[in-house]
């Protein structure tokens, strides 16, 4: 499902389209801005977004084969919630 899917989802549900997608850009929008300020996001029975840090390493270059530094990052970790793993199953 791509986003314009979901969007007709979200309408067929009782929603304009126009007011479907806005709600879906709110709702990215605001998970988007708690993660980049370093807060958690759960919503209960979906699960939960976070940002983990990744420290720096060393890798190899699979074409030279020499070492690498590969700098320290951050990256967004969705962890699904019971329920919603229960409903995948």
């Amino acid at each position: 499902m791509n986003k314009a899917e979901l969007v007709a989802a979200i309408a067929a549900a009782g929603f304009k389209k126009a007011d479907a997608e806005k709600a879906l850009a709110a709702t990215l929008g605001a998970i988007t801005d708690s993660l980049k300020k370093g807060d958690k996001v759960a919503i209960m029975g979906f699960g939960t977004f976070e940002v983990k840090e990744r420290a720096a390493r060393i890798g190899r270059n699979p074409q030279t084969k020499k070492e690498i530094k590969i700098p320290a990052s951050k990256a967004p970790v969705f962890k699904a919630g019971k329920a919603f793993k229960e409903a995948i199953k």
